[in-house]
């Protein structure tokens, strides 16, 4: 343990003396990953398959903020449906402004949780975000993962359909759009999906709120347990298929990158909880310090040996000052007068 709480501090020591370099670094590499992702999900548009300019974009976004690179996200989707179909393209548009809207207006701080949002439903780990943002945030966040969460299934949804509708024998463009905006709101899946990580969150963010020991580790528990069994009742009543077997080991890998956040977190020793009581003119204080987990780091100092040099004896100063000029001498017996 405290070789890891040793890394831990020099990790946030070598963040906090980085920290204008890591930023943009870990930005670059988040919008990279999203128009990859995005690239090889819906890739129609043969042009923005080209590495070099996801590259050139992304290398953009990380020196703007976050919220850009949502926006050039919805961006790319749109155009590459619209290398498809130009009506699949108009919906998904009309699509994201409302979602952006929402967005906007109520956690318009938490960009790269919608960012996030679709890659953890592509790595099957979706409610690893819900859980660590119930830790380190405010309900509110649940806006961004809910728009996210759509945003994922959309583009699951566009690379099945969209295709498949630039082909299609329906020549009138209303009864495209309405075949269109049918199957993308006929997905229980996805309904299932956003109610499950909103109370996800929520439960999360009440329990580690609670005056309790231990909290944040019953939060991420209860947080992982309420994952399965929304979704197993999800499959009962909505008639949902849900594969357990990976639903198990997605909230698994959730759960430890939950706890490997809070051990950077909230690392906290409760067998030297105090509580203290105390008054003003008008209230009564009751309080609960729970002292963080802090060791120091080794320091390394480096010691410059020298050899001594050897004083110098009574003869080597009586040689110095035979070897004086005349006038020194001279001046030095004045003075001694």
């Amino acid at each position: 343990m405290t070789i890891l709480l040793e890394f831990k501090e020099r990790l946030k020591s070598f963040y906090g003396n980085y920290e204008i370099y890591l930023k943009p670094l870990l930005h670059f590499v988040t919008a990279l990953v999203v128009f990859f992702m995005i690239s090889g999900e819906i890739g129609f548009m043969t042009r923005l398959q080209n590495p070099a300019i996801l590259l050139l974009l992304a290398l953009i976004c990380a020196f703007l903020p976050i919220n850009v690179t949502v926006l050039a996200a919805a961006a790319l989707v749109v155009a590459n449906l619209y290398a498809a179909s130009l009506e699949f393209a108009l919906v998904m548009l009309v699509i994201f402004i409302i979602l952006f809207l929402l967005y906007f207006r109520f956690a318009p701080a938490y960009g790269y949780v919608m960012l996030l949002m679709p890659v953890a439903c592509v790595l099957r780990i979706p409610f690893a975000v819900p859980i660590i943002m119930g830790l380190v945030a405010t309900p509110v966040v649940a806006v961004p993962i809910a728009c996210g969460t759509v945003l994922s299934y959309l583009i699951q949804y566009a690379k099945t359909y969209a295709a498949s509708m630039s082909g299609s024998d329906i020549d009138n463009m209303f009864q495209k759009y309405q075949y269109i905006i049918a199957h993308a709101l006929n997905q229980r899946e996805m309904f299932l999906m956003v109610i499950a990580l909103i109370a996800v969150i929520v439960l999360v963010y009440s329990i580690r709120r609670l005056s309790v020991d231990h909290a944040w580790v019953i939060a991420i528990f209860a947080g992982g347990i309420a994952s399965v069994l929304i979704m197993l009742c999800g499959n009962y009543i909505m008639e949902v298929p849900v594969e357990i077997a990976g639903l198990v080991i997605g909230v698994t890998v959730s759960v430890l990158l939950a706890f490997l956040i809070q051990f950077f977190v909230f690392n906290v020793d409760y067998t030297r909880t105090e509580r203290v009581q105390f008054e003003d003119d008008e209230y009564y204080y009751y309080v609960k310090a729970v002292p963080k987990v802090f060791i120091a780091t080794k320091e390394k100092s480096v010691k410059k040996i020298t050899v001594n040099r050897k004083r110098e004896t009574a003869e080597e100063k009586e040689r110095k000052k035979t070897e004086e000029t005349p006038e020194k001498a001279e001046k030095a017996d004045k003075d001694q007068a």
